[in-house]
């Protein structure tokens, strides 16, 4: 992958644009064109995208030719000084892009897009300051935990502020849950152009980003920015104390060899994740079996499928993933279903994309930053109402709301296409449960084309036992060779297994139990200077973006240690009551949600049925609830 960073924009002629003019995003070209020109009369009703077909337009081949052709003799007088073309359109050339885009001047949208778009080559949310400018000979560090896309950035972000810190990772290379899930066709189910910090863009050559891609970009991220020589690999926390007298916390990690090592700082960051702890079911008689057992997160590369019988247990976005490729080499395949996944028509999500998309993203200037912002900004809006109850229309376990009903239909008209006339395999394949109750998981066809394999059988009956050679539900008796965890992940065990110590010995876990909650996912009252990264209810299902919410978390965890400098002080606490505020909003607004909702067993809800995972809210006022740290909220020492 070419770091897009690394080298300005090249002339561009009218004939290399000619040449790859067919391949060109038209809504990308459309705002491309306007930003270099003006000319908002391009921004045309009958050229409008249907957003759910972003990037491209989802219009007809006819329209989408005139839209390219009008494009093109607007823009080809301008090719010689790309240069010269504005880095960002001004903020009224802005509104009226995303009022187009949207179809709709969207209260929210407009909010947002300033922050959504970001032009090539800048990191507009760089700190605009440093450790030696606002408290010159201060001694403030900091420690982050974790190298995966949330520990790389709030490195990253101290590094920019001249603040020393150090990186604390318990593997032996960087990536976090992209170093450890190595399974097969292991992806992510969000854009490439949008699964990456918003400021560092790459030449994707896939729509969906493969796990070796996303590992490579944030090793070469790490290297890139110099982060590497402050990770001190191989080393996992065990526990963390916050030191009263000092006001400093006290950080203890074991090696593999089971050396210990204590580190001292002022600030104390957890970026530990939600995705890092395997799952495994509670079954009867699992330590009995005496073929091969192995969990998606972590994969045996040793093992071969090849004529073997494989069990596989889940139906989550891993086994969509590792089932297909393993079921075309072995011999038989049972797969055990708890529940159903809703699938979402997604035809690119296996293609790679076209040389001609990749030229124009490589070469055009700006038009990257279009695309990116054609895919991001209807997504960080996201609809909400979707997976919102409406009390009065009577939600069941069906639909919960008139919005999540049109969703339930597109939803299974899609698996009803694609069990074509197989009436068991639809009652089968169809959920029973409100669409984003759980995940909607990305699929190009691929997971039903498995399942009506000859060597495959879907069991809908929960696995009962395993004895020494396979799996029983019921009465039947499944033999295997191999038994697959697609179970996922302890996602609401946050900051598991480490023990944190706050301030009067106040145990983290114990306050938690399973209800973990901190204020916008980050802060907590009794434990000062301390700050998690994809914390608490800070994960999105049909509305945000992950890697936006982790950049506004960095931001607001870099000015908390701002404050601290320009006031002189050694520590912040957040009040009491500013978290207990925020959290009651949180309760009550993940219960209006569908996955809140819903009875159906989700990794988004805890073992007492309640979501610690979701956001809730409209991305918007995430962003706004982290823009900058209040002094009004905290304590100061």
């Amino acid at each position: 992958m070419k770091n897009l960073l690394e080298t300005a924009p090249d002339d561009v002629t009218a004939e290399d644009l000619r040449t790859h003019l067919d391949s060109a995003s038209v809504p990308a070209l459309i705002m491309l064109t306007v930003h270099v020109t003006g000319d908002t009369s391009l921004l045309r009703d009958e050229w409008r995208p249907s957003l759910p077909a972003l990037p491209e337009s989802g219009l007809s081949a006819e329209v989408d030719a005139e839209a390219r052709r009008v494009c093109f003799e607007a823009l080809a007088p301008h090719l010689d000084r790309q240069h010269g073309w504005d880095s960002e359109p001004s903020d009224e050339l802005r509104e009226q892009i995303t009022t187009w885009l949207m179809s709709a001047p969207v209260e929210d949208a407009l909010a947002l897009s300033k922050v959504s778009f970001v032009p090539n080559g800048e990191d507009p949310r760089t700190p605009d300051w440093t450790l030696d400018e606002v408290a010159p000979g201060s001694a403030l560090s900091a420690i982050v935990i974790g190298t995966g896309f949330s520990g790389l950035l709030a490195g990253l972000r101290f590094k920019q502020a001249g603040v020393p810190f150090t990186i604390i990772e318990k593997n032996h290379d960087v990536g976090g849950t992209w170093w450890e899930n190595t399974y097969p066709d292991c992806r992510t189910d969000v854009r490439s152009h949008i699964y990456t910090y918003s400021f560092v863009q790459s030449d994707w050559p896939t729509h969906f980003g493969r796990q070796a891609l996303i590992h490579d970009y944030l090793h070469r991220f790490a290297v890139d920015n110099g982060l590497m020589d402050h990770i001190e690999f191989g080393h996992e926390v065990t526990a963390a104390t916050w030191n009263e007298e000092e006001q400093t916390w006290t950080v203890e990690t074991k090696t593999d060899d089971g050396d210990e090592k204590i580190f001292d700082t002022n600030v104390l960051v957890s970026a530990v994740g939600q995705l890092n702890k395997p799952s495994y079911p509670n079954i009867e008689g699992i330590d009995s079996f005496k073929g091969t057992k192995l969990h998606s997160a972590r994969w045996d590369h040793d093992v071969d499928f090849t004529g073997k019988r494989v069990a596989v247990i889940g139906t989550g976005a891993s086994a969509l993933q590792f089932a297909p490729p393993i079921a075309r080499v072995a011999d038989e395949m049972t797969i055990f279903q708890r529940s159903a996944p809703w699938l979402k028509n997604t035809p690119v999500l296996r293609q790679d994309i076209d040389p001609g998309e990749r030229w124009l993203l490589n070469h055009l200037h700006q038009y990257r930053a279009y695309y990116r912002y054609s895919i991001f900004l209807p997504r960080v809006v996201g609809n909400l109402p979707n997976a919102t109850v409406d009390p009065e229309y009577g939600p069941t376990e069906k639909s919960v709301s008139a919005a999540n009903e049109q969703l339930r239909k597109d939803l299974t008209a899609y698996l009803t296409d694609q069990a074509d006339g197989d009436e068991e395999l639809l009652a089968q394949i169809t959920p029973n449960y409100p669409p984003a109750a759980k995940r909607i998981i990305c699929d190009d066809g691929t997971w039903v084309k498995t399942l009506k394999r000859d060597n495959v059988r879907l069991v809908t009956h929960a696995v009962t036992r395993v004895d020494e050679t396979g799996v029983w539900f019921g009465d039947e008796h499944v033999k295997a060779d191999i038994i697959i965890f697609g179970t996922g992940f302890k996602a609401a065990d946050f900051l598991m297994p480490m023990k944190i110590t706050g301030t009067e010995g106040r145990d983290l876990h114990e306050e938690w139990g399973i209800d973990a909650s901190a204020f916008m996912g980050t802060a907590l009252p009794g434990y000062p200077n301390f700050f998690c990264m994809y914390g608490p209810n800070t994960n999105t299902v049909i509305h945000g973006n992950l890697v936006f919410f982790l950049e506004c978390q960095a931001n607001y965890i870099a000015d908390a240690v701002k404050v601290l400098a320009e006031d002189g002080k050694k520590s912040l606490d957040l009040k009491p009551e500013v978290f207990e505020e925020y959290d009651k909003k949180i309760v009550a607004e993940s219960s209006k949600r569908t996955w809140g909702w819903s009875k159906t067993h989700s990794w988004y809800m805890n073992a007492e049925g309640r979501s610690t995972i979701m956001w809730p809210l409209p991305a918007r006022e995430y962003y706004e609830g982290t823009h900058h740290v209040r002094r009004e909220d905290f304590d100061f020492n």
